[in-house]
């Protein structure tokens, strides 16, 4: 750089092209209460503000503190956080668990602890960024394979020349909110001598028995070559995530995670928050069921005013608009509905796959349903993206 030379030009310059292209991004504090109804968030059980909870958060804050004081391998695991690793196990059938202090940390710490130089890592290319930055942190050689392409997966497997591989995909994705062919890919990996690590992040609370997950469903619960990954911070209310298998697993994790080892542990209101959260689960197994027939009825909603869309597998339901300044308007007017609703353009989505992101909620009422179907009418009549013209 020559003397003098503003170093912050070519970020202000940066952003006039992405502002040019539709995809600046803005952060807008919501109030609470702002009157409008949450097709938006991860809150896919309503549970984000149920009192009981707040009630978990506020007694294991008077108990710990608000700060786990440091990290879990110094004064940051109290039996709070044993509790919480045992009782995530056993609801989703692990053998053996550890919370981590973010769902995107423990994508970090479980690809990069069980891959390394000469792993191979096959990966579905529509996989959400902490698992992209999971891979590209753990210097094992990538493969990217089309999106649910159990042949290209097995291909990849049989073909390497590395001895141990690592198959990693969501169970649900978080954008077109499909299931990945999970005994498919087990029985892959099975073949072929890897490991199988799915990451449960929009699936725990929804899909399968009792909101057990996708793994749980695919009848892979306590399989020794599958490892799960999930966040506490969508259908259980709380924030954290954890990292699920077998003893041999989380002892690796233990010993050489890096987003473990270096990072605070969870804060005690957090750990509460969601052990509260697993307690309303297992006391009311029909939310999950409710969850997904109101992500059928969104589904339906937008289908019916000529919106392209998917067959949702669990909560997220996309509305696809093709250009991300169609999906800036799209979002304004459903804002003009009361109702809020995610707006993903790219690097979220692919290029010419700008989407509304609707997301179900086991507590939405037949009101907010009414308000999304005369939104998503002139959703398709201000696009032009009808399919029914």
């Amino acid at each position: 750089m020559t003397a003098g030379a503003d170093p912050l030009a070519r970020l202000r310059d940066a952003a006039a092209r992405r502002a040019g292209a539709g995809l600046r991004r803005t952060l807008r504090p919501r109030p609470r209460p702002d009157g409008l109804t949450d097709l938006a968030s991860n809150d896919y059980l309503g549970l984000a503000g149920d009192r009981r909870l707040a009630e978990g958060a506020v007694a294991a804050a008077r108990a710990w503190g608000t700060g786990s004081t440091g990290s879990r391998l110094v004064t940051g695991t109290t039996e709070l956080h044993a509790e919480l690793d045992r009782r995530l196990a056993a609801f989703t059938g692990s053998a053996a668990g550890l919370v981590f202090s973010s769902g995107f940390l423990a994508n970090l710490g479980a690809v990069t602890a069980l891959a390394g130089p000469g792993t191979l890592v096959v990966s579905d290319q529509v996989n959400h960024a902490s698992i992209v930055d999971a891979c590209r942190l753990s210097r094992a050689r990538v493969a990217i394979v089309p999106h649910r392409d159990t042949a290209a997966v097995e291909q990849a497997l049989a073909e390497r020349e590395e001895d141990d591989a690592l198959v990693v995909t969501d169970a649900v994705f978080s954008v077109d909110g499909d299931l990945a062919p999970l005994a498919a890919l087990h029985a892959a990996v099975r073949a072929h001598g890897a490991l199988l690590v799915i990451d449960e992040a929009h699936a725990l609370g929804v899909v399968g028995d009792g909101g057990r997950g996708a793994a749980h469903a695919a009848g892979l619960a306590g399989e020794p070559d599958v490892v799960l990954t999930l966040t506490l911070s969508k259908s259980l209310g709380s924030q954290g995530g954890a990292v699920l298998g077998a003893p041999e697993v989380i002892d690796t994790l233990v010993d050489t995670g890096r987003s473990f080892i270096f990072d605070t542990g969870l804060n005690p209101p957090a750990a509460g928050a969601a052990l509260a959260a697993l307690d309303v689960l297992e006391a009311e197994p029909g939310l999950p069921g409710r969850a997904r027939e109101r992500a059928a009825r969104l589904a339906d909603l937008a289908a019916g005013s000529g919106l392209e869309t998917t067959d949702p597998a669990a909560a997220v339901v996309p509305v696809f608009l093709g250009e991300p300044h169609a999906a800036v308007r799209a979002a304004a007017i459903c804002a003009e509905h009361g109702l809020r609703v995610g707006c993903f353009r790219p690097p979220s989505v692919p290029k010419g796959r700008a989407c509304l992101r609707l997301t179900a909620r086991a507590t939405l009422d037949e009101a907010d349903l009414t308000r999304l179907r005369t939104a998503l009418a002139d959703v398709a009549s201000s696009t032009a993206r009808s399919l029914h013209t």
